[in-house]
């Protein structure tokens, strides 16, 4: 039977010497109502199943209408097979069914063993191809004996229907290419994304999704996790047992298996208590054997260099999983927040840092965002791509929100990118990412692209896919270990460095005695440029603007006597280092030093010492005094460079000085230092 209706074809055959009942499962029923009924799609007669169609094998068959199902919308499985006369002397006659024939059987419950709540596709739909086997022309061959194509169902578009789990492949080279790119470490996302490139296909049409491929990653771990986790804890309590101020925590589930685990260093809480002002939070990588999220907590030294703070690995990506995963990292920090921290986009993630950390300013990692660019606009925008992102970089670096909102109009303009839902994505959250909404807060330069590299690349160290999950606390402890050891060099080669001043200023000259060579180069570059501005006293304040210009500029505040100096600009607030705005008004003010309090801490060439000082209990006195008796040593060899040097050494050694006999000595102490002492 076939009826035909403004081009969707219904088709119905049935062959009347192989009649047989068709029950897809014992609650099935044959009759439907006009509006419960959904046609194919239209086809061409040359594809359609026919009655009397003959293939050599069954197996031919099933891939004959798995070919028409996808042109159609669906897909099909292999649904009863029948002996010759019921008997079993051998298989005559095969049911291929659509994928969403048949209903959910139900379930028994079992209290013992917890039930999926996943919805079935199933909903009971009638189209089927049956095929019998036959020997009329002598060799063994099968023939179409029925066939069916309505469904009660709506059939998927072309794009949708390859995500159905019968189209999605993973190919043998495939499978290799992803092993091979699991032991490098990088995340299952950047793996989609090579393959993309690799196959010159656009963002999301690869065969597979990542589900599936992190399914196949899961075949590829060979070890019970259950094993791994009671010897990842006893790994972490044998370091412990090491070192004291060695810091884990973790949690287990109610089947008491380990659910998330979070650990630091004693010289990452150290370094933290100097440079955990800024810090980032990456949490877009994956412990890619164990399908773990993982996060890695990453801030910048003085030298401008990436330091590691602590690192997490949770079970899954969640409201509570983030926020214990916080309030673990506090409780290592003793309770202090960092000031400012970037991520990626997770709302889980914005949620629970709103809620453990109420008072840090949270951002958007830019390179993070930038780095879905390709997926978002390379097909939207084609050739233009480079001249857009060009122009979005631009517009990032502007100063004011007043020209961010200008350009940004004008770039959605000029690309006609209105209607694109990332650029609309984008700019609902651009308080989090956009400079100009960001510059009152300090993110000691990690929001430029060259320092991103530099924390990427830091943090890959730790990153290997196959590794023992009870190895993979001290692999990032070598990582770190070895990180430390480049950087104590490095930070030795700068010292070294003979450093070039550029303006002869005397605030130059103060400068490069005391920050790093890094933060000196930051301050060297608005010294330079302060020259090209000039300066108007005001009834409030100071105007300075650049001499080429006849209106606008920066309103500087400056109070001499107590040495405050602030810009409407916000770059010392923002990285730490005095704006050129503000070091023009010292200079015609006739300051030859950059106050106190505008050179932190953070930037000095300060040594930070040796782990030991917190790896050291309360009874190593002997190795504390020795610890001391060094950064003393250290002290006087730095202070001697010069006389102003040497003049803040006096001032600070003697208020300590002052404090230190303020302290109260007891008795018992005095005992059991000289106990120490007549041991030694």
């Amino acid at each position: 039977m076939m009826s035909e209706d403004a081009g969707v074809m219904l088709v119905v055959y049935d062959d009347p010497s192989d009649q047989r009942s068709l029950s897809l499962d014992e609650t099935s029923s044959t009759e439907e109502s006009p509006d419960e009924t959904r046609l194919s799609l239209e086809t061409t007669n040359d594809v359609i199943p026919y009655i009397g169609q003959r293939f050599s094998t069954h197996d031919a068959a099933y891939e004959y209408y798995s070919e028409f199902a996808k042109q159609c919308g669906f897909s099909i499985r292999r649904h009863r097979t029948e002996g010759k006369d019921g008997v079993g002397k051998g298989l005559t006659r095969r049911y291929f069914v659509c994928h969403r024939a048949g209903n959910t059987p139900i379930k028994t419950s079992n209290e013992r063993k917890p039930q999926r709540n996943r919805k079935s596709s199933r909903c009971g739909c009638q189209a089927y191809m049956r095929i019998s086997k036959t020997t009329e022309l002598g060799a063994p061959e099968w023939r179409v004996t029925g066939f069916a194509n309505h469904h009660n169902h709506e059939l998927l578009e072309a794009n949708q229907v390859r995500f159905l789990p019968a189209y999605r492949t993973i190919s043998e080279s495939d499978k290799s290419r992803i092993l091979m790119f699991a032991k490098t470490g990088i995340s299952v996302q950047q793996m989609m994304r090579l393959m993309e490139l690799e196959k010159c296909v656009q963002p999301g049409y690869l065969p597979f999704t990542e589900k599936d491929v992190r399914n196949l990653l899961q075949t590829f771990r060979k070890l019970d996790p259950e094993d791994e986790s009671i010897d990842l804890l006893r790994m972490c309590r044998n370091i412990k047992e090491k070192d004291p101020n060695f810091k884990f925590e973790y949690t287990l589930d109610s089947d008491h298996r380990l659910e998330n685990i979070a650990w630091s260093y004693a010289s990452s809480v150290q370094s933290y208590e100097i440079f955990g002002d800024a810090v980032v939070f990456d949490t877009t990588h994956r412990l890619t054997a164990f399908d773990m999220p993982l996060g890695i907590w990453v801030g910048i030294n003085n030298y401008g260099m990436p330091c590691f703070f602590g690192c997490v690995l949770l079970r899954e990506e969640s409201l509570r999983s983030f926020s214990w995963a916080l309030k673990a990292f506090l409780s290592f920090m003793y309770g202090r927040a960092p000031q400012t921290i970037l991520t990626d986009q997770n709302m889980f993630l914005k949620e629970a840092i709103s809620m453990e950390m109420p008072t840090t300013k949270h951002a958007l990692c830019i390179w993070m965002i930038v780095a879905k660019f390709p997926s978002w606009f390379n097909a939207v925008l084609g050739e233009r791509y480079n001249e857009w992102k060009s122009e979005f970089y631009r517009i990032y670096n502007l100063e004011s929100i007043e020209d961010f909102e200008l350009g940004w109009r004008d770039l959605v303009n000029s690309f006609g990118l209105h209607s694109n839902r990332h650029i609309v994505n984008l700019y609902g959250l651009r308080s989090l990412w956009a400079l100009p909404f960001l510059r009152s807060h300090f993110f000691a330069g990690m929001t430029t692209i060259g320092q991103s590299k530099s924390i990427n690349a830091f943090i890959q160290r730790f990153l290997s896919a196959q590794t023992r999950l009870a190895h993979f606390v001290e692999q990032v402890a070598v990582a770190v270990d070895f990180k430390d050891q480049a950087g104590e060099q490095q930070t030795m080669q700068q010292n070294l460095q003979n450093i070039s001043l550029k303006t002869g200023a005397p605030m130059e000259s103060h400068a490069a005695s005391i920050f790093t060579p890094y933060a000196f180069s930051k301050l060297q570059e608005q010294l330079v440029l302060a020259a090209h501005y000039a300066s108007f006293e005001m009834e409030d304040g100071f105007l300075v603007r650049h001499h080429t210009k006849a209106e606008g500029g920066r309103k500087v505040y400056w109070v001499p006597r107590e040495g405050i100096i602030s810009c409407s600009c916000h770059h010392f607030e923002f990285s730490g280092i005095l704006c050129r705005h503000a070091l023009r008004v010292l200079s015609t003010g006739n300051c030859f030093q950059i106050p106190e309090r505008y050179l932190p801490v953070r930037w000095r060439r300060i040594s930070i010492p040796s782990a030991k000082l917190l790896q050291s209990a309360p009874s190593d006195h002997a190795e504390r005094i020795q610890l001391l008796q060094n950064i003393v040593s250290t002290l006087v060899t730095e202070s001697a460079k010069s006389r102003e040097r040497l003049d803040i050494a006096t001032e600070q050694v003697s208020i300590l000085l002052s404090r230190i006999r303020e302290q109260p000595v007891s008795v018992q102490s005095t005992r059991e230092i000289s106990s120490m002492h007549r041991n030694i």
